[in-house]
Parts: C-alpha cells; structure tokens; sequence
C-alpha cells in the first residue's frame, strides 16, 4: 500500500533481539551465556585482562580521550601508530550517556583472542536503561598486553547504525534522529514527523510515558535489514518498525523506530505521518503490551491512533479488505498472529493491518475511545495469551469474543461492502 507504507513492531528481550512475535515484534537472537561444562573458563586471565582493556576503551568512547582510544588498539608488530578505527570518529555526534563493555567468555590460541562481549550503551535523555549488544571483540597480545584488534557483531547479532558509516544526529521537540547517509533536511524531516506524532499519541493514550522517541535512519533497506539481523527481502515495503521491550515495570531501554528510507521515498505526507504515528504509539504502549496481546490488537490500535482525527474513512485506509468483502470474502475471524508476517503474501499482510484497525474503530464508535484504551491496557495486563481477550471484552465492554466478532464482521459490511 504505497500511500501509508506498513510499519511493525519489534519487541526485544532482556537478553536481546528475538524473531517476529507480539505486535510484529522482529528482532534478533542473542548469545547469552556461552560458558560450557568442565574447567570454569574465569581461570583464564585473559578474561581480566580483556575487561580492563575494554574498560579503558568505554572510558575513552565516552570522554572523547583520542589519545586514550588509540592506546587500546593493536599496534601492529612493528609498534608505533595504530591504523585508523572508525569507530570512534563515527560515535562523535551520538550523545552517549554511558558506554561499557561486559565480558561474557574468551577463546584463546597464544597471543590471540576472541572476546564475546555485551556492549551496554544509553542515549542520553532517552534511555533509562543500557541497551544491549553482543559483540565479537578480537584481542592481540603484545609484549604481555592486550590490545583490541577488531570488534564486530556476535555471530547473528545485528549491526549498530555507526557501524554503516558516521552517524548524523538531528534533535526535535520530542525526537533525536540519528542517521547514516542523509543531509541534515531529510533528517529533520523524520524530526518534524516525530514531533506531531508525540502529541498526538499522548492525546489518546495518556501522558504515562517517556513522550519522546528515538528514530534510525539507515542509509537503505539493506541498512534497515543489518539493524535487525533479518534479510532485506522481508522488509520490502515496511515502512518502519520499532524495536523495544515489552511489559515490565523496570527501567528498560527507549524503543528504537528503525526507519526503511526506501519505502518513505514512496509515501506521500499523510502516509508518512501515519506510519511514524502508528510507531511512537508502539513506544507509548510498550509497558502495557505483553504476551496477552494479540498482534490484531496491538497493530490495529496502533493504526487507530495513526488514523485518529483525520477523517480517513475505512475504503480509503483499507482497500484490500474492502475488495474482499466486496467479493463476499468477509473474514470469519479476527486475524490470527501468523497473518502479520513480513515475509508471506503482501495482500494478507493488508487485510491483517486493516482488519485489526477497524476493529479498534468499531469499539471507538460505539464505545469510545477512552473504553478502547482501557480494552488494551486490560488485555495487556492479562499476563497470557488464553482467555486474555475474551476477559478484557467482558470486563470492559460487557460482551464475549463471540459477539464482539460477530459484531466486528458486520461493521465490516457496513463500512466496505
């Protein structure tokens, strides 16, 4: 759908990035423990000397010290002036708050080493909690010091922006865009997008949230798909999706929305409001999503809000369902969370999408918007999947999932056929 492009939720777990769930959540595995049986591996200084020279290297990231970052890279066997790392030029405009490195476990062959590490970092005002990588840190001993010879994503882990080239960063009202391969006019485009989205999604969920969002601007899709650890071919006409940790009442790290500038190309200005709206609204209902909410829910009240206030009526927000029910294909059930895949049949993809959000605008209609956010929260706070639905329905709009679908199918008439 070119006009509003399809955005996504991506839901991250403490450890790190998993695969598509809740409320399109994508995201990618992460090497937690990987210590094995037998010896324990902290016998091995080389595990102490690796923290202390990736302590040094965090110390240096985050006070800008040139001289002190050099020091931690190989040399060379020659000695002298290490050849250029990246790296540290390209962090030069991101706002880090902290910047640390966790040993997790080593493997070591003489004077060589590979280090699997967990990189912990916070955006400054955005992030109550590090966000989490795991890296791949390749270690060379010289004259019985260590130095870092490289340092790469773990095996399956996703790409950091600064590692597609150096990072641009743009501030809004209620925004910080980073970006890779933009000018600073597109950058504060994405800011002024965000800058309305915030509003608007506080003005129907509440202010009960950080009211800011963080946006990545990769350089392309291929870009988008290294942020994610998932191939670009699966995100082909997704606009944007938003990366994060659902429910939970902890501190947990500011969502990222990951934006696909190859599908924004294609979008007008009311689609690439929508889709941006449609992600901060991801952000605002992280804490109250949980593995309770189905995908049609989550997406479809994401959309509502997306939609909210612009008179979009349904045949013009939902065009393949429309030609469905036209052709008397009305849905027998609400959609399932399997039909939310980026990968499979793209015409499916948009009656899921569409399908959820005129269930949520059914229940603004006839119950109002202030009963459809108490649904969600209800949902949510639910804590599994089985009965979650049904319960909030009764307890919050007085009829069982029966009725509700049955209700659902004939707004579907009413508005499409």
């Amino acid at each position: 759908m070119a006009e509003r492009g399809r955005g996504g939720r991506v839901g991250r777990t403490a450890a790190g990035y998993r695969s598509p769930a809740a409320a399109l959540l994508v995201v990618v595995a992460v090497l937690a423990g990987l210590a094995g049986c037998g010896a324990p591996v902290r016998a091995d200084p080389v595990l102490a000397d690796a923290q202390r020279v990736l302590d040094r290297r965090a110390a240096a990231v985050l006070a800008r010290d040139t001289t002190g970052y050099r020091a931690t890279l190989d040399p060379g066997p020659r000695g002298g002036t290490p050849p250029a790392d990246p790296l540290y030029d390209r962090l030069a405009r991101v706002p880090l708050h902290s910047w640390s490195y966790t040993v997790k476990d080593a493997d070591r062959s003489g004077d060589r080493a590979t280090v699997r590490a967990e990189l912990g970092y916070r955006i400054a005002g955005y992030d109550r909690a590090p966000v989490v990588a795991d890296r791949a840190v390749e270690l060379r001993e010289r004259d019985g010091r260590w130095y870092v010879a490289g340092d790469r994503p773990a095996r399956d882990a996703p790409r950091q922006l600064w590692e597609q080239g150096p990072v641009d960063t743009v501030r809004g009202t209620h925004s910080l865009i980073l970006g890779v391969g933009h000018d600073r006019a597109r950058l504060k485009e994405f800011a002024g997008l965000a800058d309305r989205a915030v509003p608007q999604v506080s003005g129907v969920w509440g202010n009960g949230w950080a009211r800011r969002v963080v946006v990545l601007v990769p350089r392309s899709l291929e870009a988008m798909a290294e942020l994610l650890g998932a191939p670009a071919s699966g995100y082909r006409g997704i606009a944007a999706v938003t990366t994060g940790e659902t429910g939970g009442s902890g501190p947990t790290p500011a969502d990222r929305i990951i934006v696909n500038p190859d599908a924004y190309d294609v979008l007008g200005d009311f689609g690439a409001q929508v889709v941006l709206t449609h992600e901060a609204t991801h952000v605002a209902t992280r804490r109250q999503t949980s593995e309770a909410t189905p995908l049609w829910l989550s997406e479809g009240y994401a959309d509502w809000v997306g939609y909210h206030g612009t008179g979009r009526a349904a045949r013009q927000a939902a065009p393949e369902l429309e030609r469905a029910v036209r052709d008397g294909r009305v849905p027998g059930r609400l959609p399932e969370d399997a039909d939310f895949g980026f990968s499979g049949d793209a015409d499916r993809l948009a009656r899921a999408y569409e399908s959820g959000w005129l269930a949520c605008r059914m229940i603004e209609e006839r119950w109002g918007g202030a009963e459809l956010t108490a649904f969600y929260r209800a949902v949510g706070a639910h804590g599994q999947r089985s009965g979650a639905v049904d319960t909030a329905l009764r307890d919050v709009l007085g009829l069982s999932e029966d009725d509700f679908t049955a209700r659902w199918r004939t707004y579907l008439r009413r508005e499409l056929g």
